[in-house]
This record gives C-alpha cells, structure tokens and sequence, in this order.
C-alpha cells in the first residue's frame, strides 16, 4: 500500500492544545491514534499514512504533556484529564471514530468507550489491557526516570534507548530521536514530555481505583475491539489476554511475532497489516 501526506494542525482539547497529523479524505472515517506515556505522536511509524492512504481520516495526536501538545498548567496528567483531551477532540469529528491507543494512550480509549464518554465505532488496544504485568510497567517507568539531567548528544540518547531495547537493532542514523528529544537552553537534549508527567506520585486507592474502573469500562464494551499484543511483551501477559477474552467475549486478540510493548515501532509492517485489516473488516 501507498503512504499518504500529513498536515500538521492543533485541536482543542480539555484547557491544552493538543498538536496532531492528520491525512485521508475529509469524508472517511475517523481513526485517532493515541501514543503511550512518553511518546509521541511519530511513534507510529507510517501507520498513520497507511490509514490515510486506505481512505481512513487518520487523526494521530499528542497526548497533554508530550510532543508539541501544551502541558497542563496544573500539572492535570490524571487518566481522566486524557480521557477529557479525547473526547473533546472526537466531538469535533462529526461521526463516530475508530480509537486505536498504546499503553496510556489505551487506557485512555478504553475508558472513552467503555464509559461512553465519546462517540466510538470500535477500539483497538496496542500492548495494554486491563490487567497488566506490573513488572514490565515498573521497567518503563524506570527507563523514563532514568535521565532526568538529559543527554550530552543524540549518540548518548541512542545508547540508552539501544540497551533499554535490545531486540531492536540501533540505527545507524540518530536523527530519528529528534522527533522524541528537545534541545533545552542548557545545550542538552531532554526527551519531549512535561517532567511532571512522570514525577507524578499514584496513590495505592487511586492506583486501585483506576484497575476496577478499567475492568468496569472492559466489560461494558459493545463496540468491536481489538487487543494487538507484542509477542515479547512483558507488559502484557497471557494471564491478562486471558482476563481480556473474560471481560469482552466478542474482541479479538492478534500477537504480533518479535515485538515488545513498542509494537508499531517493533514490527511496524505485521502492526499495520492487523489493524487495516480489523478496521476494513467494521466498515467495508
């Protein structure tokens, strides 16, 4: 399939601005992707062109506090605050949309659906999933922590990413990160997120709270879903694929074979491939 062009344009959402790629006919339906916590809206890959260019309005966004999107003047980067960004955002489409999200980007789709927050035509979950494996979480917040100083150099940056991923083979050319990194006044590059985002402390009753309010939306899914897993994924277990069949009987599960949590990054062709052929499947 062809690659279509993205313009670059801002919505509205709850009090930031949120920067998003948009692509496809005016007219086709909507399909906004949400990026994980730390991430930002080019993590991707050419997913977005691909949906463009099968007819989708392909909507890629920044969540609050990542990428070129505003950052929470109270430093709001709670679930709910996500969850309002997106649903001002999907009001402004003029019919219901496909949300595909990963990681924080999914728990976010998945509470807009579930609790009906937003009009949706289906879901579809990247590497997240009500339950998740604590231990593969706490590495990615430990990895997100780990250089609160910044890097000296895009080499330094791609030697920390390389060792966090080394499935993945580190790329020759490091200009890639420049889409994730931000050059600050003190000659160093910090990645593009709000530090407040991950300084923020969770609660065990909000922590607690969050996981049933998660089942609850699960469970009361009536939109086709998809949950599109990495095969190596830590973050994701079959325990909680096992939940996932559990709470919503009619989704369908894919396992993308040699990819980790970063599945659009890892295996960005099988990532493409699966969730095309979901989509075409809801509206052809």
């Amino acid at each position: 399939m062809t690659t279509a062009a993205l313009e670059s344009t801002m919505f509205k959402g709850a009090g930031v601005d949120i920067a998003a790629d948009t692509g496809g006919p005016a007219d086709g339906v909507p399909v906004v992707l949400l990026h994980g916590g730390g991430q930002t809206r080019f993590s991707w890959g050419a997913a977005t062109r691909h949906l463009a260019a099968g007819g989708y309005r392909a909507i890629s966004i920044d969540l609050r506090g990542h990428g070129e999107s505003g950052w929470a003047e109270d430093g709001n980067y709670r679930l709910d605050a996500f969850v309002d960004d997106l649903a001002a955002i999907v009001s402004t489409l003029g019919r219901p949309a496909f949300l595909v999200g990963a990681s924080l980007g999914g728990l976010a789709s998945l509470v807009t659906a579930g609790e009906k927050r937003a009009s949706v035509a289906g879901l579809v979950l990247v590497d997240v999933a009500p339950r998740i494996e604590m231990e593969g979480a706490e590495r990615i917040g430990a990895f997100m922590r780990a250089q609160p100083e910044g890097f000296a150099s895009l080499e330094e940056a791609a030697d920390s990413v390389s060792a966090y991923m080394p499935h993945r083979p580190r790329p020759k050319d490091t200009s890639g990160l420049l889409k994730n990194l931000r050059l600050k006044d003190d000659g160093r590059y910090h990645w593009h997120w709000d530090p407040r985002f991950i300084g923020r402390e969770i609660s065990s009753s909000e922590f607690t709270q969050n996981g049933i309010r998660l089942e609850n939306a699960a469970r009361a899914l009536t939109v086709p879903t998809l949950l599109v897993r990495g095969a190596l994924s830590a973050v994701v277990s079959e325990e909680s694929v096992a939940q996932f069949r559990e709470l919503v009987p009619h989704g369908e599960v894919v396992n993308i074979a040699g990819a980790d949590h970063m599945v659009a990054g890892d295996r960005n062709d099988m990532f493409n491939e699966a969730v095309i052929d979901f989509l075409n499947r809801q509206t052809l």
